[in-house]
């Protein structure tokens, strides 16, 4: 019983976390409706029996089974996943990344940045996302295009902070400019 009470709260301030950055940049309504099938029997009762505190569940899931049921049933309902985002390219039938659309890699990266705010708690730092993106070695999984995008965002995260990086993403969104990839090129708002 006291891993479920851990486990709603944990994905519930990690929820709340989203939506107040999803706020800062724009993004109302992916805000509100970020994660809500973490509630779902599916995610839910994987994430009370597998519950740590300090790290997803879905992980500890993965390591006993092979795979994580919670995980499949997430990321197939949630488009700011870059695993959502893969297709049959009709040429030599294999699945392949496909560009994520800007409002759900901005998601994505709000995603991250809760994600690590918390896990970490009063350890985190603006450089943590862009330390897991590296470690997660998602580069073979994730569309050139979006990598590009979302290590920019996280570079920038990492070197000038929260504040200026939300406010860089908003003028980004309001002027409906594409975000920059990693070699610097893209939205002017900022640079």
């Amino acid at each position: 019983m006291g891993n479920l009470w851990k486990h709603f709260k944990t994905i519930t301030k990690h929820r709340t976390l989203v939506m107040v950055l999803c706020f800062k940049v724009g993004l109302y309504w992916q805000g509100l409706t970020h994660d809500l099938s973490k509630y779902s029997p599916t995610e839910f009762l994987a994430g009370v029996r597998y519950y740590q505190g300090n790290r997803s569940p879905n992980a500890a899931e993965r390591e006993q089974n092979g795979y994580s049921l919670a995980w499949m049933h997430h990321k197939g309902r949630n488009r700011h996943h870059f695993e959502y985002w893969t297709d049959l390219r009709p040429s030599t039938r294999q699945y392949l990344p496909v560009p994520m659309p800007t409002k759900y890699l901005v998601e994505m990266c709000m995603d991250r940045i809760a994600a690590s705010k918390t896990y970490n708690g009063k350890a985190y730092t603006d450089r943590d996302p862009l330390t897991y993106m590296e470690l997660a070695r998602e580069t073979q999984l994730m569309h050139p295009d979006t990598m590009e995008k979302t290590l920019y965002l996280m570079r920038m995260l990492a070197e000038r902070g929260e504040a200026e990086t939300l406010r860089f993403i908003r003028q980004c969104l309001r002027k409906g400019e594409e975000l920059p990839r990693e070699q610097g090129l893209g939205c002017t708002g900022g640079q």
